[in-house]
């Protein structure tokens, strides 16, 4: 399994466009400087009223596959 640690600062509102069909992906740059292009829905349990912002990791099966995000700050 890989994983991968990265930050988001998305506002609310934008995320709200992400969700709502606007754009179905958020594209991240992760502390290696990969890009990963990450569903947005995967980030709704994180959403708060200033939008989602942190530091989060990701792991990834060996078919490039989501198994988890976490929220680590």
């Amino acid at each position: 399994m890989n994983a991968f640690t990265f930050s988001v600062n998305i506002s609310y509102q934008a995320y709200l466009n992400h969700y709502s069909g606007a754009a179905s992906s958020v594209v991240v740059i992760t502390d290696n400087g990969i890009r990963l292009q990450l569903p947005a829905s995967r980030f709704r349990p994180f959403l708060s009223q200033i939008g989602v912002k942190g530091r989060f990791r990701v792991e990834v099966n060996a078919q490039n596959k989501i198994e988890n995000i976490y929220q680590i700050s």
